[in-house]
């Protein structure tokens, strides 16, 4: 097959977050199946075209004055045009998948005018984002455009159950319409043999306290506000433990200013942004991840931690864990989180079964080769839905 994947980010053009790695990792594992794949994305400070690991990137300039929603409107149009280029110079594409909001005007577009199906991978929802509510304004746009894509798409892939059952709920559609084919990690891609002690020093940490690592945007949707509130209960419990945030958001200043009015700002490290590279350091030095969501359409960061063998905390928004079996989960409050970390802490014996448990589900269930061979039969199935 001849594909076209439509991303506002991937590992090589514009990176932004989650998407990025998804699409370009799936995209691989699709042109290892022996596809053609093209990347149609923005171009940023990279060529306008490269071949990466198999994989076609097509990147297109695009203006970043105005409002998301204004930006997204001018790749659509920049996307939609390379699209017509590439397809005389290649050939005709089979099937177009999108990902999220961004490309969904180009998708509509590609759809009417070259007969084309689409598909849509929705990584999460405007309503998720707004912490489990309806926005107004540039959210509201947003959120029209999530339902136009959903609408318009022969299929509608998402990573879990919850947000299948998100998207009957806010949007009403249907089940059958909602394949679910979860995110993937390339199998080792995060686990490396580091010195915990000696990073852990390097953030002024004594090299064998217990650190609690949180990875994300510092939002309402990720919780990282239930996390420092929890943090004095646990503190009673072992008042050495260290935690750690990396990642950049509006909560920052707040949960930084809440950690001084607990009296807990000694045991907290607000790092912000930090490279991939800090980033895997930091998840291999930490005795273990926490993902305190209040909505969490999946949890890459839970496959990062179980790559790294590192046991996870999350709460019961996070639906790829099994309670008790690969991780444990918590009520969306910090006493229930606190619990948890408590429990773990208290019982080495359980956080190394945890961590292995989740290692072993890698392979198993989340390589790229398995979400590939799933990606191709839903194409399939678009492809003679719309013969």
């Amino acid at each position: 097959m001849r594909i076209g994947m439509l991303s506002w980010e991937s590992l090589y053009s514009i990176k932004v977050g989650g998407v990025a790695p998804h699409v370009s990792e799936l995209s691989e594992a699709l042109a290892r199946r022996g596809h053609e794949v093209h990347i149609f994305t923005r171009r940023g400070d990279f060529e306008s075209y490269d071949k990466i690991n198999g994989v076609h990137y097509q990147r297109a300039d695009v203006d970043d004055h105005g409002d998301i929603v204004d930006q997204m409107n001018r790749m659509c149009d920049a996307l939609y045009h390379r699209f017509g280029a590439v397809q005389q110079l290649f050939g005709n594409f089979d099937v177009v998948h999108g990902h999220d909001w961004h490309p969904v005007l180009a998708l509509t577009r590609i759809k009417s005018d070259y007969h084309l199906p689409f598909l849509l991978t929705m990584h999460s929802t405007e309503w998720g984002r707004n912490g489990n509510t309806f926005g107004y304004g540039i959210s509201e746009e947003i959120s029209h455009r999530e339902w136009q894509g959903c609408y318009e798409a022969a299929k509608v892939i998402v990573t879990t159950r919850r947000m299948q059952d998100e998207l009957m709920q806010i949007y009403s559609l249907p089940k059958d319409k909602i394949p679910i084919i979860p995110n993937g990690i390339i199998v080792g891609k995060m686990r490396r043999g580091v010195d915990a002690g000696r990073i852990k020093e390097k953030y002024g940490i004594h090299p064998l306290a217990p650190v609690v690592l949180f990875c994300g945007r510092m939002s309402v949707q990720k919780g990282p506000d239930l996390l420092v509130e929890a943090i004095p209960q646990v503190l009673r419990n072992r008042p050495d433990v260290c935690f750690v945030f990396i990642g950049e958001g509006g909560m920052r200043s707040e949960c930084e200013q809440k950690a001084r009015y607990l009296g807990i700002a000694d045991s907290c490290r607000f790092l912000g942004y930090t490279s991939s590279a800090e980033k895997q350091m930091l998840i291999n030095a930490c005795d273990m991840m926490c993902v305190p969501s209040r909505n969490e359409p999946f949890g890459v960061v839970v496959l990062e931690a179980w790559d790294a063998c590192k046991p996870v905390v999350a709460t019961d928004a996070v639906s790829i864990i099994n309670n008790f079996q690969d991780g444990l989960l918590a009520y969306i409050q910090p006493e229930s989180i606190a619990w948890c970390i408590n429990r773990i802490i208290s019982n080495p014996k359980e956080m190394k079964h945890l961590a292995r448990a989740g290692w072993t589900r890698i392979e198993s269930e989340f390589s790229w080769d398995h979400i590939a061979e799933s990606t191709e039969k839903v194409y399939e199935q678009a492809i003679e839905q719309n013969r």
